[in-house]
């Protein structure tokens, strides 16, 4: 069985005892969080919502929240003597798929 819902703008598809990184949530590591927009669930046949499944929730718990590698961003302009290099990490939480309920 497999479900795709929505956090932090972005969509996963996931099943049963995955492990996915997603955007960072206000959550301890710990504790159980539930996904309620879930856009389809299926396993046999496909169920797709118009646009979140009725009643379909993704079960999870958060492993860990941290911080992932650091992403250089240079800039350069040539023959102008502009440079400028900038350096970001992105937040996550790590989380484990508990169950899918539909």
């Amino acid at each position: 069985m497999f479900a795709i819902f929505e956090t932090g703008g972005k969509q996963y598809k996931v099943s049963e005892g995955d492990v996915i990184k997603v955007e960072k949530l206000a959550v301890v590591a710990g504790e159980t969080i539930t996904f309620s927009k879930v856009l389809a669930v299926g396993a046999d046949s496909v169920t797709v919502g118009a646009p979140y499944v009725d009643g379909a929730s993704v079960v999870a718990d958060v492993v860990e929240c941290g911080k992932s590698k650091k992403i250089y961003v240079f800039r350069y302009k040539a023959k102008k003597n502009e440079k400028k290099k900038i350096g970001h990490r992105q937040s996550y939480t790590k989380v484990q798929i508990k169950k899918i309920e539909c």
